[in-house]
């Protein structure tokens, strides 16, 4: 038996097109402490799934949701104050 196979794939797997622009690379670097504390938050979290959280396991997740909230507002203010120019009116 014969597979069929697309030709396509290989001709666009390497085309121009499919890589991040370097806009697209500056914003994923912008927001990875975003990233980073949304990965340590599924962390804790993923501790918890099998067992009865702890104590220890609680206070996890509660700082880790504290540093995914506080890397949100940061980066919400960094953004924010670079979209207006000339500051508040």
């Amino acid at each position: 038996m014969n597979h069929i196979v697309t030709v396509q794939d290989a001709v666009t797997a390497f085309a121009d097109f499919m890589e991040p622009t370097d806009a697209e690379l500056d914003a994923i670097e912008q927001e990875m402490p975003v990233i980073l504390a949304d990965v340590d938050l599924l962390d804790a979290q993923i501790i918890t799934l099998d067992r009865t959280p702890t104590e220890v396991d609680e206070r996890r997740i509660r700082r880790a949701r504290r540093r995914a909230l506080a890397a949100r507002v940061a980066l919400v203010n960094r953004t924010a104050g670079a979209s207006l120019p000339g500051g508040a009116a």
